[in-house]
């Protein structure tokens, strides 16, 4: 059961998981003043009439990430998600290699099934979102427990913080998911609102160059598992089912 937290210190207790990896969210999550999906929809009528993305501060409630990759040199890959059976589009990542490669490098081959254990491929393919906080964050990855409290690496275990340089500034920013410092793995979370009170906690290392309203669908379910019917093997019953393949590699 994911629950959405009606109030500040019910989220912040409810995000106080000592043995579950992933971002606290002790100070309140700063809310849109309107709805997210319809914000995002103006946007992109503005952008597609010509108009701009707005900048940070320009008191639209939310900062949507540019349309295109920042630099054409970092690697780009994208997942689609099924909610209950039904496909709801696909979000495309880019990963700042040319800032944190290391940390990239192991999304990618998560994402790539380049990784292999014993011979097979092991990473995102089929696995879920198990944790969705309304206005704070989508968290997922744990494609070994399913639950949170799975860690796996291309490093063979939990590997250090490579650099706080990025920042938790906007929606849409891919950010590791930790128990405390230097345990990174394969768990990550999507910031849905600008979440600085994360910085130098969370090692940020892509963002969601297409498909925010995707992003916002997932934010806004809540309820008991649904049954999932996609393509793919299922190899989870949850509300949430990615599947995961390269979109344009190094």
């Amino acid at each position: 059961m994911l629950l959405r937290m009606r109030s500040a210190s019910r989220l912040a207790h409810a995000c106080s998981f000592s043995h579950h990896a992933g971002p606290s969210a002790a100070t309140p999550p700063r809310r849109s003043t309107c709805c997210c999906a319809c914000a995002c929809l103006r946007q992109a009528r503005h952008v597609a009439e010509g108009g701009r993305w707005p900048r940070s501060g320009s008191g639209s409630g939310w900062v949507a990430m540019a349309v295109l990759a920042a630099n054409p040199n970092n690697p780009v890959v994208f997942f689609d998600v099924s909610i209950g059976g039904q496909e709801i589009g696909r979000m495309k990542v880019e990963l700042f290699a040319d800032v944190v490669p290391k940390t990239a490098e192991n999304f990618r081959q998560f994402c790539t099934g380049e990784f292999r254990k014993d011979g097979v491929p092991i990473g995102y393919k089929g696995s879920t979102f198990h944790r969705v906080i309304k206005d704070f964050m989508i968290q997922g990855g744990d494609f070994v427990n399913g639950d949170g409290t799975g860690v796996a690496s291309i490093y063979r275990g939990p590997f250090a913080d490579e650099n706080f340089k990025l920042r938790h500034s906007a929606p849409g920013l891919l950010s590791m998911a930790n128990s405390g410092p230097s345990t990174n793995g394969c768990q990550f979370f999507i910031t849905c609102s600008k979440c600085d009170w994360l910085d130098g906690k969370h090692v940020v290392f892509g963002k969601i160059v297409d498909g925010l309203l995707v992003m916002r669908k997932i934010e806004v379910v809540t309820g008991p598992s649904l049954p999932i019917t996609v393509a793919a093997p299922v190899f989870s019953c949850r509300p949430y089912l990615c599947c995961w393949h390269v979109y344009r590699s190094f």
